[in-house]
């Protein structure tokens, strides 16, 4: 028992220092992801010139005035031609434009949808997701809930993409859209899409609206305190683009391709100095236990570690690529497939591979390590660079449960019995973890 304690000890160290700590303190966002909820939320209704309806700078998960979700860029145009703008097709070659064209009215954008040309740098697919609510008032004094008229989405839904809800004014003559933009990745572990932020979506909105014929960035696109700053990385400014006023369109228009911005680095930036290692600080006696320690490694050790990197990793690559490439299956298919990986097939591989290792220590280190550098790969692969406090928790304990596993399946722990205090308490702590979060208490 004494030992087991130890290892548990140890195990929880790795967690906070490889999970923890970095998530925790070098994340100055990490809890601004969490959303915000007020007891009584002041209810900021934004309205037009020239609109009798007006929309909460908010959405919500429930018919609540919870501030969850802030809505970031507002769009005065006609709904139906703002939408053919964001998910038309397009070849991306040069369009050029007849001479009544040049002309713009509300109705100068219609032509995309005619053409069949893409006008922004983004084609954006029509995506899935759960439904939000909008407050908006109609301009009677008779406000009502409504739910998103359309969900857009660009990239993938098992991996990374901008999410875009949109909310069309509740009277036709009015002709303003509002959108709640986002960029998130989906999280295997609750099988939900966990937000990252809104200042990026808002961003790639904003700018490809600027780039539309007609469009004068200086005069048809501004920034408005709209009152909706706290959730997630949302500062209270909204974007706001008048397509209606759109007056001198330009002699071509051809398709965006937006591509990665990279931040180069020039001579003047580079260090000079060679940084001091790790080893310049070690002592004599850190490095015969390093030694003593890397001649207990044995092959089984890498298995372990690469088994778990593997099946972790493989997940998200195989969702992203069913979701490509095998169209017969659903998002439910795919989740329902792939899943089990994560929930039986890390912890059991784990026990299998374990079982065949001698010391516990090494094989729970070797267990938890190999999640933790996992997990901080799959977060570097979907560009996240901060968690909710709950999230960082969850990962913490199922690193310590992992570990606890292998160490509970070695031949020095099995001794007396297979059932013994590291496995059960083990597997007790998976089992629990992700039940809990899929019901949402992680």
């Amino acid at each position: 028992m004494r030992r087991s304690i130890v290892i548990a000890v140890v195990l929880f160290a790795i967690a906070f220092v490889f999970v923890g700590g970095p998530s925790l303190f070098l994340s100055p966002s990490t809890s601004d992801v969490a959303p915000e909820e007020a007891e009584e939320p002041d209810v900021h209704m934004v309205e037009f010139e020239d609109s009798d309806s007006e929309i909460w700078s908010f959405m919500s998960a429930r018919e609540a005035h919870d501030k969850r979700s802030p809505i970031n860029v507002f769009v005065r145009g006609n709904s139906s031609e703002v939408v053919s703008i964001l998910t038309e097709e397009g070849d991306g070659d040069w369009v050029e434009m007849d001479e009544e064209d040049m002309d713009a009215e509300p109705e100068t954008f219609a032509f995309i949808e005619d053409e069949g040309h893409h006008a922004t740098g983004t084609q954006w697919g029509e995506a899935a997701g759960t439904t939000r609510y909008a407050w908006v008032d109609p301009g009677d004094g008779d406000p009502y809930w409504m739910t998103e008229t359309l969900q857009l989405d660009d990239g993938d839904y098992y991996g990374e993409r901008m999410h875009i809800r949109l909310y069309e004014s509740p009277n036709d003559e009015d002709e303003w859209v509002a959108m709640q933009g986002h960029t998130e990745h989906f999280d295997w572990f609750t099988l939900r899409h966990r937000v990252d932020g809104v200042e990026a979506a808002q961003l790639a909105i904003e700018q490809e609206f600027m780039k539309l014929p007609g469009v004068d960035p200086q005069r048809d696109v501004v920034r408005i305190n709209v009152d909706n700053s706290g959730p997630s990385d949302a500062d209270g400014w909204a974007t706001k683009i008048d397509l209606a006023g759109a007056t001198a369109a330009p002699f071509l228009l051809f398709a965006l391709v937006a591509g990665p911005r990279v931040k180069q680095r020039t001579p003047e930036t580079l260090p000079d100095a060679v940084p001091e290692t790790v080893d310049d600080h070690l002592t004599d006696v850190d490095r015969a236990r390093i030694e003593a320690a890397y001649e207990r490694l044995e092959a089984r050790h890498l298995i372990l570690a690469m088994t778990i990197l593997a099946l972790f990793l493989g997940v998200r690559i195989g969702g992203i690529a069913l979701e490509r490439w095998v169209d017969v299956l659903t998002m439910h298919m795919i989740a329902a497939i792939l899943y089990p990986v994560i929930a039986l097939g890390i912890p059991i591989a784990t026990y299998v591979i374990a079982s065949g290792l001698e010391r516990r220590l090494d094989a729970a280190v070797v267990a938890s390590l190999s999640l933790a550098v996992a997990i901080w790969l799959d977060y570097g692969l979907m560009g996240v660079d901060s968690l909710p406090v709950d999230v960082v928790l969850q990962r913490m304990l199922v690193i310590v449960a992992l570990g606890l596993i292998a160490g509970g399946a070695t031949r020095r722990a099995t001794r007396d019995s297979r059932f013994n205090d590291m496995l059960i308490a083990g597997v007790a702590m998976w089992a629990i973890v992700l039940v809990g979060t899929l019901f949402g208490y992680f």
